[in-house]
C-alpha cells in the first residue's frame, strides 16, 4: 500500500510505514516540500493511488465532499510526542493496511482505528 504523509506529522513515520512493508512518501520529499497545496497533494495521492495520512480536517471535507483524496486516513491523536504516536500506530499498520482494502476513510486515534467511510 502507499502512503502519502503530510506536513504537520513527523517524517519517520514514512520509516514506520516503510518498515511494515509499505511504500511511504512525505511532503518533505516532494518538489515543493512542505509548501505542497492541499489540491497537490490530493492530485499525486490519486494519481498513485496513495492514502493521504494527516491531521488536518481540511482534507476530510475534501473527501467527502469531492471524494479527493480518494483515501484518507486522519490522526486525531491529539498532541503527542512522536515517541507515543509511534507505539500507538506501528503495530496497526497491518490493520489499517487490511481496512484499506474495503474502506476509503479511517481516524486513528488513542482508542485505535475507526472505519469512517
Amino acid at each position: 500500500m502507499n502512503f502519502l504523509v503530510d506536513a504537520q506529522l513527523p517524517r519517520r513515520m514514512t520509516a514506520w510505514l516503510t518498515a511494515a512493508g509499505c511504500n511511504a512518501l512525505h511532503t518533505l520529499d516532494l518538489s515543493a516540500g512542505n509548501r505542497t497545496s492541499d489540491e497537490q497533494i490530493n492530485d499525486l495521492a490519486d494519481r498513485e493511488q496513495r492514502v493521504v495520512v494527516t491531521k488536518d480536517t481540511d482534507f476530510v471535507d475534501s473527501h467527502l465532499l469531492r471524494g479527493c483524496p480518494a483515501k484518507l486516513l486522519l490522526i486525531s491523536t491529539g498532541n503527542i510526542n512522536n515517541r507515543d504516536l509511534e507505539a500507538l500506530m506501528v503495530p496497526l499498520i497491518p490493520n489499517i493496511v487490511s481496512e484499506f482494502q474495503t474502506h476509503s476513510f479511517l481516524e486513528f486515534g488513542p482508542m485505535g482505528i475507526v472505519v469512517r467511510g
